[in-house]
């Protein structure tokens, strides 16, 4: 079966896809709807061959569908007829964060954040995966995890204090999820010149890798999942 993957971000799009090493990749943003997404995916892939499709999709995913509007994308997601776009191929669609988390797992209880455009979130139990919605919560001064952690944060804040709020959430939201361990990806993690304690760096190119394992036969169901490591 050859997979395409697409990796949709607030900031860029990428494209990787059975049988070709090297990755595409185009900026998104705020103007971004889907139709525009996909026929800047397919003019990036002309001449490539596959069968079906995963997509990371940078929000809430329910029953393979996008439950809600981007934060840092244009509108039209939910309700986008995915399948008929790619030319009636099969789409699995799951959250972008989840998505990364699938292959960063190593056992037990993992929590993924990916620090990039926005904050991703991801909890796995033994074995079980749980996309999560943190990034809009609450967190202080009237701002939410994302106004400190993401791109935003990072550019109002400036380095210093990006990592020591980074360090901050990591460390509340492990004790708060109870995780034995935190796998950073996303973009901007390779900013943090010392990790905060029992986190790892994770390799972003594992959003791919987990966009491949979505047709493995561990298959994602709904927005759980259970699969073989």
């Amino acid at each position: 079966m050859r997979i395409l993957v697409i990796d949709v971000g607030g900031t860029h799009v990428k494209v990787v896809a059975t049988g070709h090493k090297q990755r595409v990749e185009f900026p998104s943003g705020p103007k971004m709807t889907p139709a525009k997404m996909v026929a800047a995916v397919r003019a990036a892939t002309a001449g490539w061959k596959y069968d079906v499709v995963s997509m990371g999709y940078p929000g809430p995913v329910a029953h393979g569908r996008p439950l809600g509007e981007p934060h840092n994308l244009g509108h039209g997601w939910v309700g986008f007829d995915f399948k008929k776009a790619f030319g009636g191929r099969p789409v699995k669609i799951i959250n972008d964060a989840a998505m990364q988390a699938l292959a960063s797992y190593k056992g037990k209880r993992m929590l993924f954040l990916g620090l990039g455009t926005g904050l991703g979130a991801a909890l796995i139990v033994d074995g079980v995966l749980e996309p999560m919605e943190l990034a809009h919560l609450p967190y202080k001064k009237g701002r939410t995890y994302e106004d400190y952690v993401g791109l935003a944060g990072l550019k109002r804040l400036g380095k210093r204090k990006w990592r020591r709020n980074v360090n901050e959430v990591v460390k509340l939201l492990k004790a708060a999820m109870e995780a034995d361990y935190v796998v950073l990806g996303g973009g901007n993690a390779r900013l943090l010149k010392k990790l905060p304690p029992g986190s790892c760096l994770g390799n972003n190119a594992n959003a791919f890798r987990g966009g491949y394992r979505l047709w493995s036969k561990a298959q994602t169901r709904s927005t759980q999942a259970k699969f073989v490591h």
